[in-house]
């Protein structure tokens, strides 16, 4: 509390100069929620209907100075599947920063966001739509002797992303990043390597016999070389107690490990990567009691599911969430996630057989992600996990995406994925699916501006939710105004009450800093993704509204 006062009180003596520049943005997101002949929200009471989320975040800059604060408001209520703790206004953030080149310093007092290296052991950061605000509150400080080698230090709790308030964790941290080639002055190619420590200080520990600290720590390194890259890294994390059904076992205490190696090549219009990782007992919580919340509440470190990241929407029903937490129940162990990700891309040139003349886009990707191996004693409490042993299947896709431009007017994308979804492992429900989804997506561009563009899906599925098809109709009268209609009809849904259109309609504006949305329908229930990160929504029907504004 002392803290935010001082922040703000400094915040306000900035802006009162003259001199200083302001920058900031408004987000405003609201819905009504409306029972329709099919979807009811019984548990919603009549007044907790209309919820918005709104977002206003100011920037002052003066000299070397910068001061920032986001207000944020949650009424009456925060939308569907939101933290029920967000409500009501208040300071999300705030924050004051000096930075000075010359002295290739930078000091941060208040909220910030942090990543190193990779994200495996540390990475706060906010995205509205998954409903993640997980900063530190405290002070971080970055410097660089030498603009080869540069030293991050960090002190503080951790906003718990659900209100508010703080999770009952302190953070330590700690991240060197040295560029060996510039140090040993090697031009031809660039490599360097990175240390990185993170602690969490518990003190009010649910048991005594609990240890109060619990740490990270991180070895990486990586290398440039014409058009290929690859960076390595490996991450430990020390003893920590297992936690079950929101309830900390205290007798059963693990540690973990997490692998990462990325490579890369692209020249000439082609492209390949390649990413494997290996996590066992991984994930960092700011609080032991919050591990595996559903909510990301809490989390310190960066798992995204290492997949492609596809666009439509029947790609994008059996999403595949990172797997890196320990849990025992008899058939069904897990003590993290290993697998691959391949990608291939090539521009096909424009004046040749494939490219046509504009050229022809060509991308392959592959993904396949397994539980590890190993012996699991679920009575007990007990497992060996094998190092690189690959052992119950949970997911793996397969894709090829086409782009093509084929007139002035005209372009098109082909989509096809093949996915197998272990719901079991994956969701911790039941059963397996397997599917098969083609996307054409089309847009055709008209006189003065107009646009039009017709978007078609159908997703063959032997399980879940079974057959889906697909339509969007997007009409664009200008860079300012489109209209869209689109619906999702799952007409393979063995229960009948589930034969549901999802439909949606509405309208978007753009002007400048201005963007408004309206629109009204149905919303799909499941996973919603952002990145490889991953959240659960409730299916919904109502009237929707979404403002943002920057300046």
């Amino acid at each position: 509390m002392q803290l935010r006062k001082f922040v703000i009180g400094l915040l306000i003596c900035i802006s009162a100069s003259a001199k200083a520049q302001l920058s900031g943005g408004l987000e405003s997101n609201a819905a009504f929620y409306i029972d329709d002949a099919k979807i009811k929200l019984e548990q919603i009471e009549a007044r907790q209907r209309i919820r918005s989320n709104n977002y206003l975040r100011l920037n002052y800059k003066l000299k070397n100075f910068t001061a920032g604060v986001q207000v944020e408001s949650y009424e009456p209520k925060a939308l569907l599947n939101y933290s029920p703790r967000l409500n009501k206004t208040n300071f999300g953030n705030y924050y004051l920063k000096y930075k000075n080149d010359k002295l290739r310093l930078e000091t941060t007092l208040g909220h910030f966001y942090e990543q190193f290296g990779n994200g495996l052991v540390l990475r706060t950061w906010e995205d509205r739509q998954l409903g993640i605000a997980n900063s530190i509150a405290g002070v971080r400080v970055k410097y660089a002797p030498l603009e080869a080698i540069n030293f991050t230090a960090l002190y503080g709790k951790q906003r718990n992303g659900l209100g508010f308030d703080f999770t009952e964790g302190t953070i330590t941290g700690l991240n060197a990043d040295v560029q060996l080639s510039s140090l040993l002055k090697i031009k031809k190619s660039k490599f360097g390597i990175g240390l990185s420590y993170v602690n969490r200080n518990q003190q009010k520990q649910v048991y005594e016999s609990l240890n109060k600290n619990t740490f990270v720590t991180s070895l990486r390194g990586d290398f440039n070389l014409g058009g290929f890259t690859a960076d390595a890294e490996y991450a430990f994390k020390s003893k920590e107690a297992l936690v079950e059904f929101n309830t900390v076992r205290p007798s059963f205490q693990f540690d973990g490990d997490a692998y990462l190696l990325n490579l890369g090549y692209a020249k000439n219009g082609f492209g390949l990567s390649a990413n494997f990782r290996r996590l066992e007992n991984f994930g960092f919580y700011s609080q032991t009691q919050l591990a595996g919340n559903v909510y990301n509440q809490a989390i310190l470190n960066y798992l995204p599911a290492l997949t492609k990241q596809y666009d439509y929407s029947l790609t994008n029903i059996y999403v595949y969430a990172a797997q890196p937490n320990l849990s025992f129940e008899p058939s069904r162990n897990k003590a993290g996630e290993i697998g691959v990700q391949l990608g291939l891309f090539y521009q096909f040139k424009k004046e040749t057989p494939l490219g046509g003349k504009y050229g022809t886009y060509v991308a392959l990707n592959y993904a396949q992600w397994y539980g590890l191996k190993g012996k699991y004693d679920a009575a007990q409490r007990k497992y060996a996990a094998n190092k690189f042993a690959f052992g119950q299947k949970y997911y793996h896709d397969a894709s090829v995406e086409v782009r093509k431009k084929w007139n002035k007017k005209s372009s098109s994308v082909f989509t096809y994925l093949n996915q197998f979804y272990n719901a079991r492992y994956v969701e911790e429900a039941t059963g397996q699916v397997n599917t098969n989804t083609v996307v054409f997506d089309n847009t055709l561009r008209l006189k003065n501006s107009k646009s039009i563009r017709l978007e078609l899906q159908h997703q063959w599925a032997n399980a879940g939710f079974k057959n889906w098809v697909a339509a969007q109709v997007e009409y664009n009268f200008n860079s300012t105004w489109s209209l869209f209609t689109q619906d999702l009809y799952n007409y393979g849904n063995t229960d009948t009450a589930q034969k549901l259109h999802y439909y949606n309609m509405g309208t978007t504006f753009n002007k400048g800093a201005y963007q408004v949305q309206t629109s009204y329908g149905r919303q799909r229930g499941g996973l919603i993704c952002v990145g490889g990160v991953c959240r659960f929504v409730p299916q919904s029907a109502g009237f929707n509204v979404s403002l943002n504004y920057s300046f």
